[in-house]
């Protein structure tokens, strides 16, 4: 049970998040409030001696809408990533490291600062849990949204997509199964397991639940919307298609097309370029 009296810190460049960094966030969030000390550009080009993947401000946009981050601050850091840098209004209780990670020095470091230093091993880390709905409000107050989609490699268009959604309803996310994934787009996809893939779906916290499909083809979610009855289906341009619109209308299901657009200031992302194929 999370102790909520207790200030937890990551640190790190969280550069390319994957399943297994977001597992680690949810484990480490059960110390207590969670707060990640995010590794700005420069501090983290120092570490890895090499470009990030991703600039801090999308890595920063990605993190703050993880549900078992309490607050996200960007930092320049230190010479030492050993040592924890000084952000104002975090006063730490504990620092939790991932087993990869651990070092001498930072349990030193925690010592001398009188921090309790957690190291969380794979053992700890072990399969992708399904952690249940996420926040609901009254009961009938807000439509129901649906989308659906394959959501291979995460990133930060989903989660804009996610934020534009939920101002729609509470929002239901149905993530494509995997032997509908490689009928529908080949050989190859997807590259993440359909319980890695919820997983990351539902640790946004825009989401209300997320559901693997049961169905085929493009209408693969038909058995999940039977039992949904969602007010509105919402897709992005890219996953407009006539016989998804033409479902809606035969039954009565409001059915709306976002243009996909990035959140202002990031990069547009596809899980085709970031794949590279």
């Amino acid at each position: 049970m999370t102790n909520t009296t207790d200030t937890v810190v990551v640190s790190g460049g969280f550069d390319d998040i994957r399943p297994r960094y977001v597992r680690f966030l949810q484990e480490a969030s059960r110390f207590g409030s969670l707060h990640i000390l995010l590794w700005n550009d420069a501090f983290l080009r120092s570490v890895t001696a090499k470009e990030p993947k991703f600039p801090e401000q999308e890595r920063l946009y990605y993190l703050q809408a993880i549900r078992f981050v309490h607050q996200v601050h960007l930092v320049c850091g230190l010479s030492d990533a050993d040592m924890l840098p000084s952000v104002a209004d975090v006063r730490p209780t504990m620092w939790v490291v991932h087993e990869s990670e651990h070092t001498p020095k930072k349990q030193v470091y925690c010592k001398a600062h009188d921090l309790d230093y957690k190291v969380l091993t794979q053992q700890n880390l072990q399969g992708f849990p399904n952690y249940g709905s996420g926040e609901s409000t009254a009961a009938g107050s807000r439509k129901k949204v649906l989308v659906t989609g394959c959501f291979d490699w995460f990133h930060s268009g989903h989660v804009r997509f996610f934020e534009e959604v939920s101002r729609l309803g509470e929002l239901y996310v149905i993530v494509g199964h995997d032997a509908n994934i490689r009928a529908l787009k080949g050989p190859g996809r997807p590259m993440f397991s359909e319980q890695e893939r919820m997983y990351m779906v539902q640790s946004i916290r825009y989401v209300k639940q997320a559901i693997i499909s049961t169905g085929n083809g493009w209408l693969d979610a038909e058995p999940e919307i039977e039992r949904i009855k969602p007010d509105m289906y919402v897709v992005n341009e890219d996953g407009d298609k006539r016989i998804k619109k033409q479902y809606c209308q035969q039954h009565g299901i409001e059915y709306v097309v976002l243009k996909r657009l990035p959140k202002p200031g990031l990069c547009r992302r596809t899980s085709t370029i970031l794949r590279g194929f």
